[in-house]
């Protein structure tokens, strides 16, 4: 760690054990929809769902951590800081990025479900990157009930005999 400062680094607000956590659990979660992707053969799978968890969670601790960084420095000469930002970021680039899984062929449009994984990937990232776990864990426990429980459903009321 100390080799770091002395490259010019600055030193974290939260710990690195507490930094690394969070990055993990992201890396973790976004793994479990990205297995699920992989498993029935969509084109972002594993290592993009975990990738862009990961992205939302260190661009989530690098917000909190400039924000305390300004802060310390000097509260009274800060034009505006507003952490909230990052959020919209991560929306923004993560949407871009679901927008590019999506292909329209004539009528039928594929890649909605995955898009959407990854859009929820980030959101799963940025609750990570801000330590809350319990929200990153439940909206991973309903995106793997929405992508397999739903989708067998799916598959067995509701698409015609004649898709299959």
């Amino acid at each position: 760690m100390e080799e770091f400062l002395a490259l010019g680094g600055n030193p974290t607000h939260e710990s690195l054990a507490v930094l690394a956590g969070r990055l993990l659990v992201a890396a973790v979660l976004g793994a479990l929809i990205g297995l699920e992707r992989e498993i029935k053969k969509h084109p972002a799978g594993l290592r993009t769902h975990m990738l862009v968890s990961t992205a939302a969670a260190a661009f989530t601790i690098m917000t909190f951590e400039i924000y305390h960084e300004m802060v310390d420095l000097n509260a009274d000469t800060i034009a505006r800081l507003d952490p909230i930002r990052v959020i919209e970021a991560v929306t923004a680039g993560v949407a871009f990025l679901a927008a590019g899984a999506i292909i329209r062929s004539g009528t039928d449009i594929k890649g909605l479900t995955t898009g959407a994984g990854l859009w929820m990937a980030g959101a799963i990232g940025v609750s990570a990157g801000a330590g809350f776990f319990s929200v990153a864990a439940m909206a991973t426990v309903l995106v793997l009930i929405i992508t397999i429980v739903l989708g067998q459903f799916e598959k067995r009321f509701l698409e015609d005999e004649d898709e299959t």
